[in-house]
């Protein structure tokens, strides 16, 4: 199958995106990815792996995530009470090593995409923890004495709600795109690949419905200056497309 992304059944991608997406799987770098709620951010990476045929691996960052859970994580817990009960095989500690997302991704036996998803809800150290990992894709387990290497390298899609400044050494190491708001062209495109058999009536109704949401929010200055606030967050460090 083909890698490069020309878009999905199910996702109307621009070429800037598409075109975004394609250098970034050439480069072997993440794709950041901003923009205005509701334009795709998300979905995006579940249309490249739809498109590309590859399965999907979703790492959902929370307030508390930390970059070592997408590693590994050793359920010490429950060998201490395998230990108690008895229970055979309890020095193996390979046994109580379950992978993370990350982990997943790096042990996949065939090139995945990987969703590292809203990871400026993370505290403000978690992108920096994870550069050594995506740069040289591979990590190493202390207590197995393990290094885990990356068989296929992932290709890694972080969108981000501009919730936090992210780092510059982590900006640095990223494609950034921005995902415009959808002109009316694009907009028809999105409306019809979700209703195939739309009503025409209803179809120029919410066109004029979508276009008059798109003046209020972007005339006269064509958005609003938080979006362009966040637009500019982090091109000087992150190469733009």
């Amino acid at each position: 199958m083909e890698n490069t992304f020309k878009g999905s059944k199910n996702y109307v991608a621009s070429p800037e995106l598409m075109n975004a997406v394609n250098i970034a799987m050439a480069l072997k770098k993440p794709l950041l990815i901003k923009g205005e709620p509701g334009t795709g951010k998300t979905m995006l990476a579940e249309a490249v792996a739809e498109a590309l045929g590859k399965k999907l691996i979703i790492w959902s960052v929370k307030s508390t995530t930390k970059a070592q859970d997408g590693l590994y994580v050793y359920d010490v817990v429950q060998r201490l009470y395998d230990s108690q009960f008895g229970t055979s095989g309890v020095d193996d500690i390979a046994k109580y090593i379950k992978l993370g997302k990350l982990g997943e991704a790096f042990s996949a036996d065939e090139q995945v995409v990987l969703l590292i998803d809203e990871v400026d809800k993370a505290d403000l150290e978690f992108p920096n923890d994870l550069l050594w990992e995506l740069d040289k894709m591979e990590f190493y387990i202390p207590e197995t004495k393990e290094t885990i290497k990356a068989k296929h390298r992932p290709i890694v899609i972080i969108p981000s709600n501009a919730e936090k400044e992210l780092p510059d050494a982590f900006l640095r190491r990223c494609i950034f795109h921005y995902i415009e708001f959808p002109d009316q062209q694009q907009m028809e495109k999105i409306i019809r690949v979700h209703f195939d058999h739309v009503d025409e009536t209803l179809l120029m109704q919410a066109m004029q419905a979508a276009n008059g949401t798109a003046l209020i929010q972007y005339e006269p200055v064509k958005e609003s200056e938080d979006a362009a606030a966040r637009r500019n967050s982090c091109p000087q460090d992150a190469d733009m497309l």
